[in-house]
């Protein structure tokens, strides 16, 4: 290593000292070692935490169609309102008329209240639509307008549209609201324009204009990018639990997801009841993010869609009785689901299903490669019921990657007894979840480096560190992941693919944390477990190699000093990547040799990018600079080995370039 280097490195503390304990990390840049999959680092997605309405999906009008089990849920009516179920829409029938209030100085209309507020930015357009009809014929008009209710000045509406309706048939209308002011917590108020004639009003439609790709059935332009700059590999969706249901009846069936956006219907969010502390009776799925736009998603962000259908089991954790599931004999229209979504995914424009997602325009195939079957399904009941959709699967599409389940647990009883009916069944991954402490992470660096090469891969399909008494996205709990994720890479001939979870949380909506990506209805926060995960994901390299210390892999070992860490090649750069998670509370040095170079293989820069702060550290809304990397370059003309210091509690990314 050449001076100039040497002096950069000095100025900045970061070589060793004389006297100092070394860690020689021997890396073998020529050795060939395991393709890392392209899937190997990716997104876990499910509608928890207001992930999808209320977040990533951009409608801000909740109720939109008035079906949920409380039809006038989330909205305010004044005057005179009737709900009736008699509307175009066979999924969603309920609609709202507006009558007459009878007297000049009264008003019929109702608001809404959106997500936590229905959010809206001065110098932003909003498109807002609407099904509409007189059912007595003629003319009606109608005024919406964005309000501020907790305005101090002389009128709520800060901006406002009217519209003449026409005719008994329904049709759609829509009108563009551009705010004059930014508020937080406003509502959407309609209201029967004097002199009044009765009108009918369905599917009521606030979105803003700039979606992600400007999609009139968008996305959050900030949450989508937050996703794209991670460079995932693979995106799996729609969830987990939630493609189970409490029951048949609300279990997630993704046919109902497809087709006009207007016609389909609400289903029940298992996540709105199920932690007393944190209760949402209002949380409910519209639907309107569904598989079309999953597929889109995937394909916008570089990402392989992974989707997980239901086995014919719903939740095993709230149903111990056998009757609440499907039974063998009732499980045809389940594997059809799967096949069908299949054609859905990929099939010619003149198939049935294929036809469907052209329709929708999208006429060329998404090119699907795997497909999960059940979620964290155990025992006997789950294996039983997946081997007929593995024999339908192979028997139609031979090539699709079936994805089966570890069960809920990262070891055990359930765990042990699935791994083996797994390879007896053929299945192509497993997927394995943990939600563990820190003592946890810090005892499973060699988790993977004697599974079982010949049987399926392994998919780490929703894993954090949950912190003992901290279950909040401290840096700590992301350093120790980032230590464990050393082991996954180390054995990417296993591992195909790894997907943190939960993805996102809104501040005010939350039901679980740790969680990726923060929000609230204007801002979205990195937390320090997403640039862990970014950091691995671009710097992903295409080919493992081998990186020992001792003979013996880094991996938190006794003798280790709290160290870990993982070496790939990138091609076609050449460029070596070194990552080291130092895990414990003094600062290590290391000497990083490569071994076997010659003399055109010399590099001659480093890039050295480092994740650091207080064990407690995290990020907020307000403050996103407290957890974030920091990257720094050297040159020089020939590095054959680097001697630096990495401080305590940090985990940093050494690449070195030629």
């Amino acid at each position: 290593m050449r001076k100039q280097l040497l002096t950069a490195l000095l100025a900045l503390g970061c070589m060793t000292y004389a006297g100092a304990e070394i860690n020689r990390l021997v890396v073998e840049p020529n050795a060939k070692g395991a393709p890392i999959p392209s899937t190997m680092y990716g997104l876990f997605f499910e509608d928890i935490n207001y992930a999808a309405d209320g977040g990533l999906y951009a409608e801000k009008i909740k109720n939109r169609s008035f079906d949920f089990p409380t039809p006038l849920q989330g909205w305010n009516a004044f005057g005179k309102v009737e709900v009736r179920n008699d509307g175009p829409f066979a999924n969603n029938p309920n609609y709202v008329r507006l009558s007459p209030a009878g007297h000049t100085d009264k008003w019929t209309g109702l608001d809404n209240e959106g997500f936590f507020g229905v959010s809206f930015e001065k110098g932003k357009d909003y498109r807002f639509s609407v099904w509409a009809r007189v059912p007595d014929g003629g003319t009606s008009k109608v005024r919406v307008e964005l309000e501020d209710p907790a305005t101090m000045g002389e009128g709520q509406d800060k901006c406002a549209k009217e519209f003449e309706v026409t005719g008994k048939d329904w049709k759609k209308y829509t009108v563009t609201l551009s705010p004059s002011e930014t508020v937080s917590k406003g509502k959407l108020r309609v209201f029967l324009v004097k002199p009044e004639t009765t009108v009918d009003l369905e599917h009521l439609s606030l979105f803003p204009t700039d979606t992600w790709k400007g999609r009139e059935n968008g996305l959050r332009n900030d949450l989508v990018q937050k996703l794209a700059d991670l460079k995932p590999g693979v995106f799996r969706f729609p969830g987990g639990c939630i493609v189970e249901g409490t029951d048949m009846d609300t279990r997630y069936e993704w046919k109902k997801t497809v087709g006009p956006v207007e016609n389909r219907p609400v289903n029940e969010n298992r996540w709105h009841y199920t932690f007393r502390h944190r209760f949402f009776p209002d949380y409910f799925q519209s639907y309107g993010l569904g598989f079309y736009e999953y597929f889109l998603l995937s394909e916008d962000i570089g990402a392989e869609p992974l989707p997980i259908l239901n086995v014919g089991l719903v939740c095993q954790y709230q149903n111990h009785d056998e009757s609440a599931h499907a039974s063998l004999n009732e499980l045809q229209p389940f594997i059809d689901d799967v096949l069908d979504l299949i054609e859905f995914a990929n099939g010619p424009v003149d198939s049935e299903w294929g036809k469907v997602r052209a329709e929708m325009g999208h006429p060329e195939p998404f090119n699907l490669k795997y497909v999960g079957i059940g979620n964290e399904q155990w025992g006997p009941e789950y294996t039983t019921r997946l081997e007929p959709f593995i024999k339908a699967v192979r028997a139609k599409y031979p090539d699709i990657k079936i994805v089966g389940s570890s069960g809920p647990d990262s070891e055990g009883k359930q765990f042990d007894y699935l791994w083996p009916e797994m390879k007896r069944l053929k299945a192509d991954l497993v997927d394995e979840h943990f939600y563990r402490p820190e003592s946890w992470f810090l005892a499973q660096g060699n988790r993977y480096d004697n599974y079982d090469r010949k049987g399926p891969k392994v998919f780490a399909g929703e894993y954090a560190c949950h912190g003992k008494g901290k279950k909040y996205n401290h840096f700590n709990a992301a350093l120790l992941e980032a230590a464990f994720m050393t082991g996954l890479e180390r054995n990417a001939d296993i591992v195909e693919m790894a997907t943190y979870a939960p993805l996102f949380a809104h501040v005010e909506g939350w039901q679980w944390r740790p969680d990726m990506i923060w929000f609230d209805n204007f801002r979205s926060m990195p937390t320090a477990s997403y640039y862990v995960q970014q950091l691995y994901s671009l710097n992903k390299g295409t080919q493992v190699v081998p990186l020992k210390m001792d003979g013996k892999a880094v991996a938190g070992n006794e003798g280790q000093n709290g160290l870990f860490a993982s070496a790939v090649k990138e091609d076609p750069s050449g460029d070596i990547i070194v990552k080291v998670a130092n895990t414990g509370d003094t600062a290590q040095e290391l000497q990083i040799d490569f071994k076997g170079l010659k003399k055109k293989q010399h590099y001659s820069s480093v890039e050295i990018t480092t994740l650091h702060a207080d064990n407690d550290a995290e990020n907020t809304l307000d403050n996103q600079e407290i957890v974030k990397p920091k990257v720094e370059n050297y040159n020089a003309d020939s590095i054959t080995d680097m001697n630096v210091s990495i401080p305590a509690k940090t985990f940093a990314v050494y690449r070195f370039k030629k």
